[in-house]
């Protein structure tokens, strides 16, 4: 780690640690500072004093692999040799206390190429803070000045303990961590996170990508905002010579086994395997290093989270024609990413991949204690607004429409701005409900999507005539109309005359219009449809004497009727009306009236006879 280089580090591989400076301080014993990455035998964390000289200025940590410079060999002098790295990672130089002071051990330790020095105490006591020295005449006096690697004393069992391994030809490697002894110089927050695109990992897996998808509002915040620098990273190691032409090397690995990814499937002949996985951890380093050359870095977010919807893995999405959608889905330039990315296939470095480094780094995935750590490293009135508040304000849908589905005509998106940053979800519009991916197609679903741009099938109208392939009968899907034939979002009129389908009878003659025809007959015809036949028409002169006859018939009916009713029922009811009259005043015999109530007698002969 470079002296030069400015701000916190944070760095995070399926979990999360934090590298974030709070405030200075006088040098003390750090708990937990010290971790061993690659030997649970040992136990990961160990305390450690840190030094108060030779940090450099700037907080943070380091990652480095064991080199014990012997025993009796206390650093007093000049080790008269460079401690060379063994492996990948940077020397940190094991050192036994006594003799001579703190500081000289250190400085001769950097003269001789180490990284950072560990002091293992020569005796079972607390661990003490190592001072600066007080200047000897026979020494330097400004070599203290000149340190600038971290150094550490250690327990002296913990020191025995890294010797052993040693001694049995183990490879020790360490991360020492000395965040909380510097504060962080400067107004931006740098952190990294150490990741793997395969998500069919388990509980990891989700882990991770929860994370992601929970930090990334705020991530991109405070990016956007110049309040943070963030670093992706990847993990990837190489095959050995002797198995370079086995079956697991050639289906994990590319460049001709210089950097592979497990198959966490164990299957090495169907799905993916480990060279999908690297060749696709490469591509989102590309996208992070093209990204950022046009100075968006954030939209590395937008890139993994929506990857992870669209070409997950697990899922049995993935390929490289997806992947390279959801990049120009972005605006980012795809010919730029494959020159980045190269030939997988070539028997050669590629710069991206080796520059990364194959480390593990364990602690905790959380929105707010990752926010709180980078927060932590702005001096106290100066960090932004987002670090008060968990209130996160974005308008990332405003963008290319955020890269999702958008229909113009309706001015329906599927881009939502949420406080994790946009997501791409087909969305619910007056009560109707669109479904799709989100970020290629969503249309309207259920009765009422005919009230949605006829939910998104064919309509026309002509002539005041509309004709739509949306029926509100059925919930999804598109039917060209009666009279029309297609898929039901292109539909063409079908000409019904020149295909025979309608107007078949003898005299008929078919006229065909939009959506529909007409059938004609002759002058003294009239079409029949359901029939589909043509009917003679009545002659004038005929039609009018039978229309005279009709009513002449009419009204001799008419008449009759009267006539009967008449003689029937209103002659009776006169003539008894007369018989009751009569009889008030003239007393007749029962007798004198005929026994057929219709028939009377006349007065004088009813006298003479009573």
């Amino acid at each position: 780690m470079s002296p030069s280089r400015k701000g916190a580090v944070l760095a995070l591989f399926l979990a999360l640690t934090m590298v974030v400076n709070v405030v200075p301080a006088r040098f003390f014993v750090e708990e937990s500072s010290v971790t061993v990455l690659n030997s649970w035998a040992m136990g990961a964390k160990h305390d450690a004093a840190i030094a108060d000289f030779g940090i450099p200025n700037y907080g943070g940590f380091m990652i480095g692999s064991v080199v014990y410079a012997g025993q009796g060999d206390y650093g007093c002098d000049s080790f008269n040799k460079t401690f060379k790295p063994k492996y990948s990672y940077p020397t940190i130089l094991l050192i036994d206390r006594g003799v001579c002071n703190f500081a000289l051990k250190i400085w001769n330790g950097q003269q001789s190429g180490a990284a950072a020095v560990l002091l293992a105490d020569n005796i079972v006591e607390p661990l003490i803070t190592m001072d600066s020295p007080e200047e000897s005449k026979d020494e330097d006096p400004h070599f203290k000045d000149k340190i600038n690697i971290p150094s550490a004393l250690i327990l002296s069992s913990f020191g025995d303990n890294i010797k052993n391994a040693l001694t049995r030809g183990e490879e020790v490697i360490l991360k020492i961590d000395w965040s909380e002894s510097i504060p962080n110089p400067d107004e931006r927050v740098e952190y990294e996170l150490w990741a793997n695109t395969n998500d069919e990992c388990g509980v990891h897996c989700n882990e991770q990508m929860n994370f992601i998808n929970n930090f990334k509002g705020t991530a991109q915040v405070l990016e956007k905002g110049g309040y943070a620098l963030f670093t992706p990273h990847y993990i990837s190691w190489f095959c050995p010579k002797e198995l370079l032409f086995s079956r697991q090397c050639k289906t994990q690995c590319i460049n001709q086994g210089r950097y592979c990814a497990p198959d966490t499937e164990q299957d090495f002949e169907d799905g993916y395997n480990g060279k999908d996985v690297v060749y696709e951890n490469l591509r989102q380093l590309c996208v992070h290093r093209v990204a950022k050359e046009k100075n968006i870095s954030w939209v590395w977010w937008d890139y993994v989270t929506d990857f992870n919807i669209r070409c997950s893995m697990k899922e049995k999405k993935y390929s490289k024609e997806c992947a390279e959608t959801v990049v120009e889905s972005l605006g980012l330039s795809l010919e730029k990413i494959k020159k980045c990315i190269g030939d997988p296939e070539a028997d050669v470095e590629n710069e991206v991949l080796k520059a990364e480094q194959a480390f593990q780094v364990c602690g905790k995935l959380e929105r707010t204690v990752v926010l709180k750590a980078i927060c932590s490293g702005f001096k106290e009135g100066t960090e932004p607004l987002i670090c008060l508040s968990t209130d996160i304000e974005t308008n990332e849908c405003l963008e290319a429409n955020g890269g999702c589905w958008q229909d113009k005509r309706s001015n329906v998106t599927a881009c939502k701005d949420t406080f994790r940053g946009r997501v791409c979800e087909c969305p619910v519009v007056n009560g109707v409900q669109y479904k799709g991916d989100g970020y290629t197609s969503c249309k309207p679903y259920g009765p009422a999507r005919c009230s949605m741009n006829e939910g998104g099938c064919w309509s026309e109208t002509r002539k005041g005539l509309t004709f739509s392939a949306c029926l509100n009968s059925e919930t999804s899907g598109c039917h060209c109309p009666l009279g029309f034939h297609g898929d039901g979002l292109i539909c063409e009129d079908i000409d019904e005359c020149k295909e025979k389908s309608a107007c078949q009878c003898d005299d008929c003659k078919c006229k065909n219009n939009w959506g529909g025809y007409e059938c004609e007959c002759s002058i003294n015809s009239f079409y029949m449809k359901e029939q589909d036949t043509c009917i003679e028409r009545i002659s004038g002169s005929r039609s009018r004497w039978f229309i005279a006859i009709v009513v002449v018939i009419a009204i001799a009916g008419i008449s009759l009727a009267a006539y009967i009713f008449f003689k029937n029922h209103l002659q009776a009811y006169m003539d008894s009306e007369i018989v009751s009259i009569m009889s008030q005043y003239i007393p007749l015999d029962s007798q004198c009236i005929n026994e057929d109530s219709h028939q009377i007698r006349t007065l004088v002969t009813c006298n003479e006879d009573c």
